[in-house]
């Protein structure tokens, strides 16, 4: 990796770094190759340490770089492409859904999503945890927000937890059917949660999918799934 000096360089100099650096990986490096520390980059390029660091992060959000834990920061693989429309994925409970549940317990939703699922603030609802593995390596994980309405057979307070209680959750909006979804897609940072489910540091970019399943003329169900952003390229 040549040295280049950046004092000269009207554009921001993280930005231009990044654009040296992505041809460095491109011509230097192999995938899953670890690049030097920042300490021995930043004095190789002749910028601060913070400069470096926001090179760094812009290339890890572009999906070019991965930051593991215990490993550092290493060439990311290209990304996959990772459907998200039902029509190549199944909607919950369909047949070609493919996600894994792995459990399912009462709760009350977050604010904005029991406004989208129209429910009364601290109402617990149905929220079944699932994930999803691409190619052996986990690229998801959604939490599915279901309200009673949407499966009377099941009491919210005696349905059974685990696998076993999301799997009857599934069952039921399989038996309900949906009529229609939207969705909506935006960028966030992984909660520790998150992170650890991905395998991922917390704070590490992600793609927020928010859809909404409607049945009957109303919101039967709410999925807020939180996709790797270094691996995955959505499509829908």
């Amino acid at each position: 990796m040549g040295t280049t000096q950046l004092e000269t360089v009207p554009e921001p100099k993280y930005w231009h770094l990044k654009t040296v650096l992505a041809e460095a990986l491109d011509s230097e490096f192999a995938v899953g190759e670890i690049l030097p520390n920042e300490r021995e980059l930043a004095a190789r390029f002749g910028v601060a340490r913070a400069t470096l660091r926001q090179a760094l992060e812009q290339l890890e959000l572009e999906g070019r770089l991965q930051r593991r834990r215990g490993v550092g920061t290493t060439v990311a693989p290209p990304r996959m492409g990772v459907s998200v429309g039902s029509a190549q994925q199944g909607r919950p409970g369909e047949s070609g859904d493919d996600w894994e549940a792995a459990d399912s317990t009462p709760a009350a939703p977050p604010a904005a999503v029991a406004r989208l699922l129209g429910t009364e603030a601290g109402e617990a609802v149905h929220i079944v945890r699932r994930s999803r593995v691409t190619g052996g390596q986990p690229v998801a994980t959604e939490l599915l927000y279901v309200p009673a309405a949407s499966v009377p057979a099941l009491c919210a307070d005696d349905a059974p937890a685990g696998p076993a209680g999301a799997r009857a959750v599934l069952r039921e909006l399989r038996n309900l059917g949906f009529d229609d979804e939207d969705q909506a897609v935006e960028l966030g940072s992984a909660r520790a949660d998150e992170a650890k489910q991905l395998d991922r540091l917390p704070g590490a970019p992600v793609l927020v999918v928010t859809t909404r399943y409607f049945a009957q003329g109303r919101t039967a169900a709410v999925a807020v799934a939180t996709y790797r952003a270094d691996t995955c390229r959505l499509t829908f």
